[in-house]
């Protein structure tokens, strides 16, 4: 029988989406719960979980272990930002570390959080990414965004765009391609197809609108054209998305944040075209690089509609599935690395 999958799942701000989307998403995922294949620990407020079963009507007893990570003292009203959702936000993260540390949890798999609550509270994180690396003592990890085929990595995230080009270094780009190439190999692509978004309008046009990607992004390009790896670029940011989206390539490196989360996110939330209204959003952000495996959905905490029942748990869903094939891709790696030699 194989070993289940065990996903430790952060409830992010409790005033949010968070706890409504975590109820849903489970019980879509009873039957694998119940088949043995997966095991689901929500952490985070008990007390909000319940509170959103019941709005819900949905009993998720069977399907979830809750782990409470309070007490926190703070009030917590339901769609508006507090200090106590901060808290609350930043405990179920670090309890999650700890399980995975312990090997008690094989992914993390986190809702939204807000950022504005985890600095009133104390904790003066960019986000999701940037507070997993100071907890697992490593700080550099990458940010991926996926949509079905969509998936694009980030150079630099949560900063002024005044500073982008300062951190985009050769060793930085590296990084991100060695650890995009190792999640594609996870994810079952053999020999995966990387492209390498320029930094300037035109890539540069030959240094007329910019020399970095001449002179930083080329030449670290061409080590992993000599290295062997299908690794192409730099290229017009306004071109390589589309070529992404016709699955030329696996995967796109973009420069920051912007410019690779717009393509992105623009194809993976639906929209009511009666009311302009979204309905619904996929895809997943992916931490790479950490010791730590972590997938999340890929929106905030929506605390206009926190407390209705209207939000959609698409994303969470894809954000538990893929954690699920990564896991999976890396037990195949890990027991081919083991297996005796013939």
């Amino acid at each position: 029988m194989n070993t289940p999958i065990r996903l430790a799942l952060t409830m992010g701000d409790p005033a949010g989406i968070g706890p409504e989307i975590i109820v849903k998403a489970a019980h879509q995922m009873r039957d694998l719960v119940a088949q043995g294949r997966i095991e689901l620990k929500v952490l985070g407020s008990a007390q909000a979980l319940e509170q959103a079963a019941r709005l819900l009507q949905c009993d998720i007893t069977r399907v979830v272990d809750m782990v409470d990570v309070g007490p926190v003292t703070q009030p917590l009203t339901v769609g508006h930002v507090s200090e106590a959702g901060g808290h609350w936000a930043y405990h179920a993260v670090a309890r999650a570390v700890q399980l995975c540390q312990s090997g008690a949890a094989d992914a993390i798999v986190t809702a939204p959080l807000c950022k504005e609550a985890l600095h009133m509270a104390g904790y003066p994180f960019e986000g999701h990414t940037e507070m997993l690396a100071h907890l697992s003592g490593m700080r550099d990890g990458v940010m991926m965004l996926a949509h079905g085929n969509m998936r694009v990595s980030h150079v630099t995230t949560h900063c002024a765009l005044a500073e982008v080009p300062a951190r985009l270094t050769p060793q930085r780009l590296r990084r991100v391609l060695d650890v995009t190439l190792e999640a594609l190999h996870a994810l079952g692509i053999r020999e995966p197809r990387v492209a390498v978004a320029g930094l300037n309008p035109h890539a540069g046009e030959g240094g007329i609108l910019g020399k970095e990607d001449g002179a930083i992004i080329a030449p670290v390009i061409a080590e992993y054209v000599a290295a062997g790896h299908a690794v192409t670029g730099p290229w017009p940011g306004d071109t390589v998305f589309i070529k992404l989206r016709a699955q030329q390539f696996d995967a796109v490196v973009a420069m920051y944040h912007d410019q690779g989360h717009i393509p992105v996110k623009l194809l993976g939330f639906s929209i009511d075209p009666a009311t302009g209204v979204w309905q619904a959003v996929s895809g997943v952000n992916i931490t790479l690089g950490l010791p730590i495996l972590r997938t999340s959905v890929d929106h905030g905490t929506a605390f206009d509609i926190a407390g209705t029942g209207r939000a959609s748990a698409e994303s969470m869903v894809d954000a538990i599935r893929y954690a699920m094939t990564l896991v999976e891709g890396l037990r195949t790696a890990s027991a081919a690395r083991l297996a005796p030699k013939p």
